[in-house]
C-alpha cells in the first residue's frame, strides 16, 4: 500500500505563501484522484482541492484563486501552492489518494499556521 508523507507546512504571516508537498512511496498513476484536505481545531476535516490523473481540478470556494493543486506523476508527488494566506487557512493539511471520490490513503499531515 502506498504511503504518503507531507512537508512544507509552517508559520507564515497573512498574505504570505507556502508550498506543500506530498511524496508517495509508490506510483500515484494508479490513483485517478489525489487531494488535499485540512482540519482546523474543533472543526471537521474538509476537502480543499482535488486533481485527477488527467489534470482536472476542483477547489473549495474559500481557496479558489489562491491555492493551486498540481501533481508530478514522474516524481510521485502532489503539491499545493498556497498564496495570499489568511488566518482562517490555519489547519493541519493532509494529502490523500482517492478512489471513486472516496479518500483511501492518508498522510500524517503538516501544520500550517497563518498569523494576522
Amino acid at each position: 500500500q502506498v504511503q504518503l508523507v507531507e512537508s512544507g507546512g509552517g508559520l507564515v504571516q497573512a498574505g504570505g505563501s507556502l508550498r506543500l508537498s506530498c511524496a508517495a512511496s509508490g506510483s500515484i498513476l494508479a490513483f485517478n484522484g489525489m487531494a488535499w484536505y485540512r482540519q482546523a481545531p474543533g472543526k471537521e476535516r474538509e476537502l480543499v482541492a482535488v486533481i485527477s490523473l488527467g489534470g482536472n481540478t476542483y477547489y473549495v470556494d474559500s481557496v479558489k484563486g489562491r491555492f493551486t493543486i498540481s501533481r508530478d506523476n514522474a516524481k510521485n508527488t502532489l503539491y499545493l501552492q498556497m498564496n495570499t494566506l489568511k488566518p482562517e487557512d490555519t489547519a493541519m493539511y493532509y494529502c490523500a489518494t482517492r478512489v471513486n471520490g472516496t479518500p483511501k490513503t492518508w498522510g500524517q499531515g503538516t501544520q500550517v499556521t497563518v498569523s494576522s
